[in-house]
């Protein structure tokens, strides 16, 4: 696990609140792909389950959309 997460609290929150911020700052600008369940895994060093936890939190919050078989993307600014 990242050096940079704290165990005593959920990971996946963690990393969902990290993409928020990078939204946020304009790291990723809106329809910019976001790292996938495979790249968010290795840049954290958690499982596949906890990162796929994070984007789905982050679909159900709208802060971004899934296109199947193309990735993951910032939603549109409305």
């Amino acid at each position: 696990m990242s050096k940079d997460l704290d165990r005593s609290r959920p990971v996946w929150r963690q990393v969902a609140a990290i993409i928020e911020s990078r939204v946020a700052d304009g790291t990723y600008a809106p329809g910019a792909r976001v790292p996938g369940i495979v790249e968010l895994s290795a840049e954290f060093g958690i499982a596949a389950s906890t990162a796929q936890k994070a984007l789905a939190h982050l679909r159900s919050t709208g802060v971004v959309r899934t296109e199947l078989g193309l990735g993951t993307f910032v939603s549109d600014a409305d």
